[in-house]
């Protein structure tokens, strides 16, 4: 492959160690080459500049600029393609889903210990990410008001209010159930729909690709936005209506019946589809266990999890909706569910919430007039 068709990469971190390390794992690839090396953010603004990367790798916490106010300015001046290096923390955590938040295409969680054996294990998931960011759909992040909620990827919009709270399901409430699967850009994805739906909403599940240690910033940040109340899944508890469960990052989770009630599983069983959690594993148990009382979404992310499960949800009677290529960060997931027959309705991750209220209402009317 010639230099010039390769992934162009800059590695911006404070760690002349990790500097080098990355650098020689990216050198490494035949599709990749680290075109320059920055030790903080103004150096690494002028080689941007000069140098235009496709890729860049950001370390968050750094001198002279804080890594995420350099993200903020750049998404907002200079959109492009970022790999945030984020660290095994509680801190680290809540400061990568803000990286998320302003644009960055995915993290990379480096050790705390043993840095340079932790580096070349998570090598092959380095590259991967690297080369997913390459061809990402990367926007133009909006100059957000002090506390508004703000889609990164929304052309500059600033989200619209929630749904008001309005009794949506009735009884049916206890039988309706909301399956989400998502990865690559999926965070912002699945704060899009659900801050949109009312505290009254049938239960949700979601698998988001995520490693360990994440996922509980990641649900504590949407529980503070949304209506609903939203957790991490925990093993054996009762699934309820307005309530979001998320798939604990590297544990699977599934649904089981217990007696009418839905309950969680949540274990340590061997990945699938090479993910832990796996949307595979979730859609699955949601075909078997809840039929045609699912409401099946699927968002955007690299790859193919899922999309056959998908296709086995719609085939017990689920209702399917499918996030459309244009806003998409990365459309793989939805390609695949779509390529599979899974999808009911293909639409812009905006129009995913109502259209899911629309038709959850039109089923609680139905029911209502039934009665």
């Amino acid at each position: 492959m010639s230099s010039s068709s390769k992934i162009r990469v800059i590695v911006v971190d404070d760690s002349a160690l990790v500097r080098s390390l990355l650098a020689e794992i990216i050198n490494r690839q035949p599709d990749m080459q680290c075109i320059g090396t920055a030790n903080d953010p103004l150096v690494a603004r002028e080689m941007i500049r000069e140098m235009n990367p496709d890729v860049i790798t950001l370390d968050v916490e750094m001198p002279r600029m804080d890594g995420i106010d350099f993200l903020g300015r750049l998404m907002r001046l200079r959109p492009m393609p970022v790999v945030m290096i984020s660290t095994l923390t509680e801190r680290g955590a809540e400061v990568t889903m803000r990286a998320l938040e302003l644009g960055a295409v995915d993290f990379v969680a480096k050790p705390r210990v043993g840095l340079a054996s932790g580096l070349n294990e998570l090598a092959a998931q380095i590259v991967d990410k690297i080369r997913v960011a390459a061809v990402a759909q990367v926007r133009r992040a909006p100059a957000a008001s002090a506390g508004a909620i703000v889609h990164p990827h929304a052309g500059g919009a600033a989200a619209a209010a929630p749904v008001a709270a309005s009794p949506l399901l009735g009884r049916l409430s206890t039988e309706k159930l909301v399956a989400i699967g998502a990865s690559t850009g999926g965070t912002e994805a699945i704060r899009e729909v659900l801050v949109h739906l009312p505290a009254d909403a049938p239960a949700i599940v979601i698998t988001q690709h995520m490693p360990p240690g994440f996922t509980t910033s990641f649900a504590a940040r949407l529980n503070s936005l949304c209506q609903i109340t939203v957790k991490e899944a925990v093993q054996g508890e009762r699934i309820l209506p307005g309530h979001a469960y998320i798939a604990p990052g590297g544990r699977q989770f599934a649904l089981a019946k217990s007696g009418a009630n839905y309950v969680a599983v949540v274990d340590d069983g061997p990945p699938v589809n090479r993910h832990k959690p796996s949307v595979e594993v979730l859609f699955k148990s949601v075909a078997a266990h809840v039929g045609r009382n699912a409401v099946g979404i699927m968002l955007t992310g690299m790859g193919a999890d899922g999309a056959a499960a998908m296709r086995e949800m719609k085939d017990a009677g689920s209702y399917n909706y499918v996030q459309d290529e244009a806003s998409c960060i990365v459309f793989g997931m939805p390609r695949e569910a779509i390529a599979h027959g899974a999808a009911d309705e293909v639409l812009p991750l905006a129009q995913i919430a109502p259209a899911l209220v629309a038709r959850l209402r039109g089923a609680g009317d139905r029911v209502h007039h039934r009665i």
